[in-house]
């Protein structure tokens, strides 16, 4: 299918952000984006065209998508084990408790949450042994976790205990290397947390998106 030209592509971005969040206008925007992260000559033509807040919420969507894809090879659809989210509202308040027994700014676990397994939808066991919502070493959570690394609200409060342990909410950079030892990780997660803290309402529009992998033959949509 040919690539539709700047102009749309901005005018859809707009359109949809301006809408309600629902998961059309969460995908659409995830679209478009996917998109970019592909092409950067194409980005640089389209964010130019975006009001000046959308363009920088765009970019770091562009920015930490093309970082993480760097760090992870396109799969095969049969290496992906796909499953329900714990509700936005449910995770939302796990993010809280977390956040008043560490200090570890909830947005910040919510980025990690979302990269790590997109709120908990990537339900596979990563190479190198991760496990869980938010990704463990059984190792680290030897350490850190109580109870079951798979249970969403046990990770996230054994992530923050993590992340504490590690630096943050002082150093957030140096909490999150140590989560994951590379830069652009941490790059894309604090441009993900950035966009939330900026508006609230980006929790919404990231948990409304619908599931997307890459895989050799390109981006799929899972149930």
């Amino acid at each position: 299918m040919p690539t539709p030209p700047p102009a749309e592509l901005a005018a859809r971005i707009v359109h949809a952000a301006r809408a309600p969040v629902t998961v059309a206008s969460a995908y659409t925007i995830q679209k478009v984006e996917l998109r970019l992260s592909d092409d950067s000559a194409l980005a640089t033509r389209v964010i130019r065209l975006l009001p000046p807040a959308l363009a920088r919420d765009v970019t770091d969507d562009v920015l930490a998508h093309r970082e993480l894809a760097r760090l992870t090879p396109a799969r095969p659809l049969s290496a992906f084990r796909p499953g329900p989210a714990a509700a936005a509202a449910k995770l939302r308040a796990w993010y809280a408790e977390a956040q008043r027994r560490s200090g570890v700014p909830w947005q910040l676990l919510a980025a990690v949450n979302f990269v790590e397994s997109d709120f908990g939808r990537m339900r596979e066991t990563s190479v190198a042994g991760a496990q869980g919502p938010m990704q463990f070493m059984p190792s680290t959570w030897a350490s850190y976790g109580r109870g079951d690394v798979h249970e969403p609200h046990a990770a996230i409060l054994g992530a923050a205990r993590f992340l504490r342990a590690a630096g943050a909410p002082a150093d957030e950079r140096a909490a999150l290397y140590r989560y994951n030892p590379s830069a652009a990780y941490v790059d894309a997660v604090e441009r993900y947390a950035g966009r939330i803290r900026r508006n609230s309402r980006v929790f919404r529009h990231f948990y409304a998106r619908p599931l997307v992998v890459r895989t050799p033959a390109g981006y799929r949509r899972l149930p």
